[in-house]
């Protein structure tokens, strides 16, 4: 477990000038950039250091709890090998033209999961990660095309970005990769340490380290339709089988004799629907199943359980923050954490909708909470979905 510091920051101002927005207001960033066209900030974070030290990438690159991949290469000749990736499996550092990646640095340090609260005026919903590559002199993964949002904050050393509009979206055949056959820059920027670059999705890029650098990611996925369908549908089946009635069987007594038994029978398609809409119709279904989902965590989080006793729910009750890794959202009537849902109202809900938005509470709102609502953060802390003030 990371250590954690205790953040008492307000609920963001989202219409006062931010430096790291070249000053715009977060609202007018949103209506202006967001989805729609790139942003360059020079010295958005002036003074910014990497998170972590290259020799600590590495170490984290060779466990088997981390995502990492190492690319190499450069015009058409391309290899990509995934973690875990000890040492002895990467290039020499002097060696050009490779680079490491991992995924989810936010959960294993800090310093880089602090990174991330500038940008708590964007849904978290939507936040993926803070992925941080490390690249040696001509390092890079070639120009392609992203699906999600991102901020990339140059951390160390220099690299260079081209963008532009892609004509197409044809791959070059054959690479592990999914390198653009025809990529025509419109723009090209050199970035320093501290300046950051906002990319919409489908904005083509190729960015190339001019020397060795280090450059963070910080990511924001959309749920494919087809795929949020599926898992929406998955967990309202789940959830449908939890209030313990026999689930009725289809049933056809009186059914004629058919000369066409390949046809599918009208009245089994009417049983099908009926059961997708059965489990559309229960009330709050959807809006549970929706929060549930959207704070699954990520594959390869762990949290490290604590010993109820370091979990005072009196007076002397410390503050707590959310883990690195969990996932907290609300809507009108409940809170999610963690892929599970609770109903919540009038004050405990104020304050658990201040801990999803801010991802603290002082020991002064703690303590405003309901003797019932001590006790959920007191389970949370004893599963380590949240951390309290004296773990740092």
């Amino acid at each position: 477990m990371i250590a954690w510091r205790l953040s008492q920051n307000l609920r963001m101002d989202i219409d006062s000038p931010a430096t790291f927005l070249a000053g715009l207001t977060p609202a007018q960033f949103m209506r202006r950039h967001w989805q729609r066209q790139p942003l360059l900030v020079r010295q958005a974070f002036p003074g910014q250091r990497p998170p972590v030290s290259r020799a600590r990438l590495f170490e984290l690159a060779a466990s088997s709890d981390v995502e990492s991949r190492l690319v190499q290469g450069q015009g058409r000749d391309w290899k990509v090998r995934c973690g875990p990736l000890p040492r002895r499996a990467l290039p020499p550092a002097a060696r050009a033209n490779w680079t490491l990646l991992v995924q989810g640095l936010d959960l294993h340090a800090t310093a880089a999961h602090e990174m991330l609260a500038p940008f708590r005026f964007i849904p978290q919903a939507r936040l993926d990660d803070l992925m941080m590559s490390w690249a040696s002199d001509g390092g890079g993964v070639g120009p392609h095309l992203d699906s999600y949002d991102v901020f990339l904050i140059q951390v160390q050393g220099r690299r260079r970005w081209q963008i532009g509009r892609p004509a197409d979206d044809a791959f070059v055949e054959g690479l592990p990769l999914k390198i653009l056959q025809h990529f025509e820059p419109e723009q090209e920027w050199v970035l320093e340490p501290g300046d950051m670059l906002y990319l919409p999705p489908r904005w083509a890029h190729d960015g190339v380290a001019l020397g060795e650098c280090m450059t963070c990611s910080v990511g924001f996925r959309a749920p494919a339709r087809g795929a949020l369908a599926r898992e929406l549908l998955q967990r309202l089946a789940d959830d449908g089988d939890d209030d313990g009635a026999v689930d009725p069987l289809y049933r056809d007594a009186g059914e004629p004799a058919t000369g066409a038994s390949g046809e599918i029978p009208q009245r089994l398609q009417a049983f099908a629907r009926q059961s997708v809409e059965r489990l559309l119709s229960r009330p709050d279904a959807l809006s549970r199943a929706l929060g549930e989902v959207l704070t699954e965590p990520k594959p390869r989080v762990w949290f490290a359980a604590h010993d109820g006793a370091a979990a005072d729910p009196g007076p002397r009750a410390a503050g707590v923050a959310l883990a690195p890794g969990s996932r907290m959202l609300y809507d009108d009537r409940h809170v999610f954490l963690n892929g599970e849902s609770y109903r919540a109202g009038g004050r405990d809900a104020r304050l658990m909708r201040s801990l999803a938005d801010r991802g603290s509470l002082s020991a002064a709102e703690r303590r405003r909470l309901s003797a019932a609502a001590q006790e959920l953060l007191c389970t949370w802390l004893e599963d380590g979905w949240l951390l309290q003030e004296d773990d740092a």
